[in-house]
């Protein structure tokens, strides 16, 4: 049954990050590309009518986390308190200053609401990257300290860095130079995202110049991966055996070798879906082979004094898991009907929503 309720959460957080993904890169290219009003309303209107119905996701997914696999959440929330105060505020920032700017036409007022869009959207990107490297990197479980255990084995706290700056340090902090490594990969990935969900939805001038800039981001994009994939063996000595002995597993780092393959090719495509289609299969098959990666544990422990939070070890009761399952089913149902409604009513283009406007 956790096995189950394991898989819902991987989907979960996959649609979160395909779906409020592209709202992230299009803040990144608000930021950085919107150079006149025109591209800016193109920017927002693209995103507009869908923005915080993707943010649903991530309270679904908390909630799930909360309800299968509790001691996972326990044990996340209060060692990951102070990024998660910052991904909250962050959270904020990025909805209002899409409310708010609209509510006074003014050059300063304007400014300044599109660069908290802009910036936490940024930072949001790169905040969830670091938040994905500390989960595979792992966490001083039980604050082991000269081999004794210092609170109880589930519980940790981490500073948001550590005067090492090193993702082998015993005294770990958030970001270090693997888990920053893996937020600007995560910043690169969902500004070509945001792009492509750009194209996809709008018949902006800006879409020639942003099809520019995805192909170039995402050579750097291949860089960075290449990067990444090298240096896992210092945080991991054996990354790869889960998918020597379960080869099936492979499908999932083929499905992000065909996406960024795929986004080579943005300049050529007759259909602006397809570029969005690319940039989600790499997301996707990137998580997912991440997670597949570390699998059976959920949160790795860096010390060999207490075992890392497994699928098995941090699941509530069987009684409980088989309950939720039920009404499981009627939720996703809901949810999915309401998808299938709302991208019905704005489907095509979004150049004429006018979204913000007062």
């Amino acid at each position: 049954m956790e096995y189950f309720w394991y898989v819902v959460l991987v989907l979960m957080l996959a649609a979160y990050v395909v779906l409020d993904g592209y709202d992230f890169g299009a803040g990144i290219i608000h930021l950085f590309f919107g150079k006149t009003e025109k591209d800016k309303k193109a920017i927002t209107n693209a995103i507009g009518p869908f923005w915080d119905a993707n943010e649903v996701w991530l309270i679904a997914t908390g909630g799930i986390l909360f309800f299968a696999f509790p001691t996972l959440y326990a044990s996340s929330f209060s060692g990951f308190y102070l990024p998660l105060m910052m991904i909250l505020w962050l959270l904020i920032f990025r909805a209002i200053g899409l409310e708010l700017r609209g509510q006074i036409h003014h050059p300063m007022w304007e400014v300044v609401w599109d660069k908290a869009f802009g910036i936490s959207s940024l930072l949001l990107a790169l905040f969830f990257g670091v938040a994905l490297g500390n989960v595979v990197r792992g966490v001083n479980l039980g604050m082991v300290e000269n081999g004794v255990s210092t609170v109880e084995a589930h519980y940790f706290f981490l500073p948001l860095w550590n005067p090492e700056f090193s993702p082998t340090s015993e005294n770990l902090g958030v970001i270090d130079w693997f888990t920053l490594l893996l937020g600007i990969i995560s910043v690169v990935a969902l500004t070509i995202h945001g792009a492509n969900w750009i194209i996809y939805k709008t018949n902006s001038d800006i879409n020639e110049k942003l099809k520019e800039v995805v192909f170039k981001l995402n050579i750097v994009l291949v860089a960075l991966v290449i990067v990444s994939l090298s240096v896992w063996h210092i945080i991991e000595p054996t990354p790869f055996d889960n998918f020597i002995k379960y080869p099936f597993l492979l499908l999932l780092p083929l499905l992000m070798v065909i996406g960024i393959v795929g986004l080579f090719k943005v300049k050529t495509f007759k259909k602006h879906g397809i570029g969005f289609l690319f940039s989600t299969l790499f997301l996707v098959g990137g998580l997912a082979s991440t997670v597949a990666s570390i699998f059976p544990k959920l949160l790795p422990s860096t010390n060999n004094v207490n075992p890392s939070l497994t699928v098995e070890n941090v699941a509530a009761h069987e009684y409980g898991l088989a309950v939720g399952m039920k009404w499981f089913f009627i939720a996703i149902i809901l949810v999915v009907i309401y998808m299938i409604v709302q991208y019905k009513v704005f489907k095509g283009k979004m150049d004429d929503t006018g979204y913000g406007d007062h």
